[in-house]
Formats: structure tokens, C-alpha cells, sequence
């Protein structure tokens, strides 16, 4: 799998039964793999496999229960010639899932979690996702100044990092971790300047849908920060609309991909954004 425009789109599919959004609803590989032919056929480019909730206030797993979620559902799909990602901070997992046939490693914490991640990267060649993280991840403090420029600089520290150890530039994808620590308006200041995250001359990796900033939009529901996000699924599905929206100005900035659990309106957006480009053009 190549970096390339336009816009990707990357469907999520969390094997877990514990996310924010969809948790225990794909934990059995059939039910997984249905899910992830369904993306597919709605515009998905890539499946994006998670076995971990990063939710705030989720329990973190061992990597023998990560493994066990993940690794039957990436040789599925991988057999039925879908194109996988593995969303995952563990360096074994990474490995079992490309060796598995996944191409690309999904991690949150950009490297900071494993320090083994990098020689896992450098050694298979994989496209690596590297994540804006600070400690605590989607519960880190969101102390910035300048939530732009921290969050640019902190990100090519990282990429410098990866390369010592061994990372090619062109394997290397960064994503400024829409909602990991970060307010409401910090992310939609990331949002609005995702230029500035593509001058590191990376492919650009959004991720916000569904989240919790975007239910503020909705008229008339309220999340209790203090116990996490307890809104309905219809709630939750309400939040596609607007993750719709910024997929279309993602692609508009130039984002490599959009992270997304509803493919079909996300590609929609970005039809609508590619024609809106070409009409321009003419």
C-alpha cells in the first residue's frame, strides 16, 4: 500500500467489547468480517482492526488477549483480499498482525508506548501510522499553549526519532490524535490547520470521528465527562453527519485518509468534495 491521493477513506472495525462506539458488536470473526466486506463495498480503501478500546477510561488488555482478537480476523480478511491495517501500541501484536498479512501499523502512540515498535516497522516495511500522544493518551491533560505548533513539533520529534531507529520517511503516516487529550477547541484548531501538520511532508491521518466534540454540535445531548460517554447508539450515529463534513475538508487540506466507523457517508462527502473540485477546475 502506497501513500496516494485522493483521500482515502479507512474503516474502523474495533474485535473488542469495550469501544465507545460499536464495542461487542464485532467480537466473532464472522460477524468482524461481514462488517469488514460491508466497508469495503460502501468506499472503504482500508480495514483498520482494533483489539484494545483507547476510549477514555478504558481498561487496557494484554497482548495475549489483543492477539487473540485480532489475528484470526486480519487472516479473513487478508484471504478475502482486503487491505488491513492493525490499530494497536504493542509491538508483538503489530508483528502478529503482519505477519498476518496487515500493511499497515495503526499505533496511537506514535511509538512512545513500545519502544520495540520502531524495530518492528523498520524490519517489515509496513506503512507505519505515527499519533500525536502525550502520556495518559485520550486521558492526557490538555495543557498546550499552542496546540498547533506543540503537537507539530512533537510529531517531527518523533519522525526523527523513528528514522534513527530505522524507519523509512516514505513508510511514515502522521496523525495529530484528534481527541487524545486535547479540548474541544484544540481539536478544531487541528483541525483547521491540518496544512500545517502535512508540511512535515507526511500523509496526513484524521481520525475524529464520532467523538465526543462532535456530540456537543447536537442539539439537546449532554456527555457526563466525569463517567465517560454514555449517549444511546442513536446518539452516537448522529455524530456521522458532522464526521462526514470534516472528511470532506479533511480531504479539501489534503489529508492522505479519514478514519471513520461510517463509511458510506464519509464517501459520499468526499464524492461530493471531488466533484466540487473538478467543477472548480473547469
Amino acid at each position: 500500500m502506497k501513500v496516494q491521493q485522493p483521500t482515502q477513506i479507512m474503516g474502523i472495525l474495533n474485535v473488542t467489547p469495550d469501544s465507545f462506539s460499536d464495542g461487542g458488536r464485532y467480537t466473532t470473526v464472522d460477524a468482524a468480517v461481514t462488517h469488514a466486506v460491508a466497508m469495503i463495498e460502501q468506499g472503504a480503501s482500508i480495514v483498520d482492526v482494533g483489539g484494545e478500546s483507547t476510549r477514555p477510561g478504558a481498561a487496557a488488555v494484554d497482548a495475549k488477549t489483543e492477539r487473540k482478537r485480532i489475528v484470526p480476523v486480519v487472516r479473513e480478511l487478508v484471504a478475502r483480499g482486503i487491505p488491513v491495517s492493525i490499530d494497536t501500541r504493542r509491538a508483538r501484536v503489530a508483528l502478529a498482525a503482519v505477519e498476518a498479512g496487515a500493511q499497515l501499523i495503526n499505533d496511537v502512540s506514535g511509538g512512545l508506548s513500545d519502544p520495540e515498535m520502531a524495530r518492528v516497522v523498520a524490519e517489515t516495511g509496513v506503512l507505519y501510522a505515527v499519533m500525536h500522544w502525550r502520556e495518559g493518551g485520550a486521558d492526557a491533560t490538555p495543557d498546550y499553549r499552542n496546540v498547533v505548533s506543540e503537537v507539530r513539533r512533537e510529531l517531527k520529534d518523533r519522525i526523527a526519532h523513528l528514522i534513527v531507529e530505522g524507519v523509512k520517511p516514505e513508510q511514515i503516516i502522521v496523525d495529530p490524535g484528534i481527541g487524545f487529550g486535547k479540548t474541544p477547541e484544540q481539536n478544531w484548531q487541528l483541525l483547521g490547520h491540518l496544512p500545517q501538520i502535512a508540511s512535515l511532508g507526511h500523509g496526513v491521518l484524521v481520525g475524529a470521528s464520532r467523538k465526543r466534540f462532535l456530540g456537543a454540535l447536537l442539539p439537546d445531548i449532554h456527555a457526563d465527562a466525569a463517567v465517560g460517554d454514555t449517549r444511546t447508539d442513536t446518539d452516537i450515529s448522529q455524530r456521522d453527519a458532522p464526521t462526514a463534513v470534516i472528511s470532506a475538508l479533511a480531504a479539501r487540506s489534503g489529508a492522505w485518509a479519514v478514519r471513520v466507523h461510517d463509511v458510506a457517508s464519509s464517501r459520499l462527502a468526499l464524492d461530493v468534495a471531488e466533484h466540487w473540485r473538478i467543477g472548480a477546475a473547469t
